[in-house]
């Protein structure tokens, strides 16, 4: 079915964009009649390759952050549960959702609903929106009349990921702010002091040390070449960028990730508190185990884990328990391990799931605490390293220059 690409005014004025699919132009029109929005322009978008479809895939245009999505379903969960109907409340948040991104996605599925479709199937169409989680936690909401607690449900999980999310950014605030301004004066340094000082010893015509000859060659390098080396820099980030959204660069970037010093075990641990959580809130609302294994797989955020995760499905697929196939995977530790047996035995599994996601949250919390200690003496190393190399580079020829004019004193 062709895809339209629109533009338009809602009920009260206000102007709205998006894509819609349908058999014509004019099938388009009306679908955009049935929800109260007035086009203004019908554009043909099938097979076209624009400049938001580019950002969209590569760099996430349009995304909506936790907060939008936390938002939205707090909304869903308080207008369903006071017993609005789920087009009127979509219509609500839809008309009062500030993400033009949002906006347009809710316009489209309720257009979608307005054909026949059922909530889930409309939601699906909009994966840059909507996760597969949450796709799935509707589609079981939806079937079992329980939709309402399903937003809930997703509202929690959510939140407790933008929890996890804004501790790691705090912990990783300091050493960041360190290697950037590490950085900003290494630039500072090679285009404005190092040249200043080279012209001042070339004066002397006396034979410069080799720390500062070093320092006077990187430092013209980098003002003759800066404009290239910049340049390199810029098409080598944006062929990285491209690179990491194909699904080898994908993979690649998962498993270096995790291989960092100091990071790449708080990063894992984060992935099996996302893992722990998302799974016992599909178990919780009894999602099909197999499907919940796809589901979580797409949640983890991480090619690499999401690989192992899928194996767990086909141990369990098998015929293994739940506990085996956990075990196979290498991912989890014997606590971990030991939890999931006493769900399987005691038939709780979702809370075990539950118990194990707040022990991976306190190693992270452990974690996060120790970052800043653990790379406090390497940040501390690279600026001693910076001082004795500009030390060497600058003070060495200054000595040898007023040993020299001393001589030269006590010679008249």
């Amino acid at each position: 079915m062709p895809s339209f690409k629109y533009k338009g005014r809602d009920k009260t004025g206000q102007l709205v964009q998006g894509q819609i699919e349908a058999q014509s132009q004019s099938n388009a029109v009306l679908k955009l009649a049935s929800v109260e929005v007035v086009p203004i322009s019908i554009q043909i978008t099938s097979n076209e390759v624009t400049v938001e479809g580019l950002l969209r895939k590569y760099f996430s245009f349009g995304k909506p952050q936790l907060d939008d999505l936390i938002l939205f379903s707090q909304q869903m969960h308080t207008l369903l549960k006071s017993g609005v109907s789920l087009m009127r409340a979509l219509r609500v948040v839809c008309e009062t959702t500030e993400h033009n991104g949002l906006r347009s996605a809710l316009t489209d599925v309720i257009i979608s609903l307005e054909s026949g479709n059922r909530f889930a199937r409309a939601l699906e169409r909009h994966p840059h929106i909507f996760s597969s989680l949450l796709v799935a936690m509707i589609d079981v909401g939806e079937n079992t009349g329980q939709l309402e607690n399903a937003f809930l449900q997703i509202k929690v999980y959510l939140e407790s990921e933008l929890d996890t999310r804004r501790r790691i950014k705090t912990a990783l605030r300091y050493p960041l702010t360190v290697i950037v301004a590490i950085v900003l004066a290494i630039g500072i340094i090679n285009v404005v002091v190092i040249p200043s000082f080279s012209n001042f010893f070339t004066a002397f015509g006396s034979k410069l040390p080799l720390p500062t000859r070093i320092l006077i060659h990187i430092s013209n390098f980098v003002i003759e070449y800066g404009w290239l080396l910049a340049l390199f820099v810029v098409g080598a980030s944006i062929g990285l960028v491209v690179y990491l959204h194909t699904p080898q660069g994908k993979w690649w970037w998962s498993l270096i990730k995790l291989k960092i010093p100091f990071i790449g075990g708080i990063i894992k641990r984060t992935i099996y508190v996302r893992f722990c959580r998302a799974f016992s809130m599909a178990i919780k609302a009894n999602v099909p185990l197999m499907q919940a294994f796809r589901v979580v797989s797409n949640v983890v955020d991480n090619t690499y884990l999401a690989q192992k995760i899928l194996q767990m499905r086909h141990f369990v697929e098998r015929g293994e328990s739940l506990y085996l196939a956990a075990k196979h995977s290498e991912l989890f530790s014997p606590i971990v391990l030991q939890m999931l047996i006493v769900g399987e035995e005691t038939g709780e599994v979702d809370s075990m799931l539950l118990e194990a996601a707040q022990y991976y949250e306190k190693d992270v919390d452990y974690d996060l605490k120790r970052l800043g200690h653990a790379v406090e003496p390497v940040l501390i190393i690279i600026i001693a390293a910076m001082v004795l190399v500009l030390a060497l580079g600058v003070f060495l020829p200054m000595w040898d220059i007023s040993t020299v004019a001393l001589r030269k004193m006590d010679g008249y």
